[in-house]
């Protein structure tokens, strides 16, 4: 061994070669995300257009959004569907991934079929369902007419329009029924047939043992059904543009409309950041629930 030469451990090798792999998501962070998220920040408290300087307006931006009645308009609409989406989203795919747990032919292309409508696109899947609602032409209509019954406009009716989006979501449970899938198999079959020997059916098996062992993956997936049923933004935006009469008019579709239609870009990072509060405190709300009803294997409730 040369005198004089420095012995590098191991471990900091390794933490050197953890850092050169990270390195590429660290740069796209700060670029990508990070900085937009300060920039929009900035913005927030000026004025600007996208084209002149931004004018510094302090919290002008904000007071102007707890008067704009638009505003309130859209959250109320956000908020209904995401109070009708997030639990009909869960329980579906929870159903369906309790269907594709026992053992019948075929199973796999089962679950394939059901997961597909989750592998595609919000726009792919708006163009869809557009041939589908259409009041003229579409399917469902086009059924219903050939049975004596008259179609509604399901997406010219503000009595239908936001229940075409809510259909819409749950159609697309697929992905939350793998991630319950992959958990119900994970599950003891040991606990299952300690409760047979007890005398337990199969409710008493779902409500004592199945639903609290999948606790921490509803936990899970309520936390993502907020954060999406927050962010729907595609689909609207496709099928009817927030009409009609702004009945789909949410929360994310009129943010695009101050940024892109008006220009106000200020005023949409505003509104940017009173969404980002509202989904952090909502979850922050929900994780302090967890400690009531998320159990976790090998945890002693106190």
């Amino acid at each position: 061994m040369a005198l004089g030469k420095k012995i590098v451990p191991q471990s900091v090798k390794y933490a050197r070669w953890g850092w050169l792999f990270i390195t590429p998501w660290i740069i796209g962070f700060l670029c990508f995300t990070l900085g937009p998220m300060l920039a929009s920040l900035f913005l927030s408290f000026t004025e600007y257009n996208g084209r002149s300087s931004p004018v510094w307006v302090g919290l002008g931006n904000y007071a102007k959004l707890f008067k704009d009645p638009k505003v309130l308009n859209s959250l109320g609409i956000t908020f209904k569907f995401a109070f009708m989406s997030i639990p009909l989203s869960i329980i579906a795919g929870f159903f369906l991934a309790c269907l594709l747990n026992t053992k019948i032919r075929l199973m796999n292309f089962w679950r394939t079929l059901f997961y597909l409508p989750a592998m595609i696109s919000g726009v792919v899947v708006a163009m869809l369902w557009r041939g589908l609602f259409d009041d003229q032409y579409g399917i469902i209509n086009y059924l219903l007419r050939s049975v004596g019954l008259k179609g509604p406009l399901w997406l010219n009716d503000p009595k239908y329009t936001l229940y075409c989006f809510l259909f819409l979501t749950v159609w697309g449970c697929g992905g939350g029924m793998i991630i319950y899938l992959s958990g119900l198999q994970s599950i003891p079959s040991s606990l299952y047939e300690a409760a047979e020997l007890d005398g337990c059916g199969k409710f008493k098996k779902m409500i004592h043992i199945t639903i609290p062992q999948m606790t921490p993956i509803l936990f899970f997936q309520l936390i993502m059904g907020i954060i999406g049923a927050f962010q729907i933004f595609a689909e609207p935006m496709i099928l009817t543009k927030g009409g009609p009469a702004e009945s789909t008019m949410f929360y994310n579709l009129y943010l695009y409309n101050n940024a892109f239609k008006y220009q106000s870009m200020g005023y949409a990072s505003a509104l940017a950041w009173v969404l980002f509060v509202i989904v952090l405190l909502l979850t922050l709300v929900v994780f302090k629930s967890s400690e009531l009803w998320v159990f976790y294997e090998g945890e002693v409730k106190k």
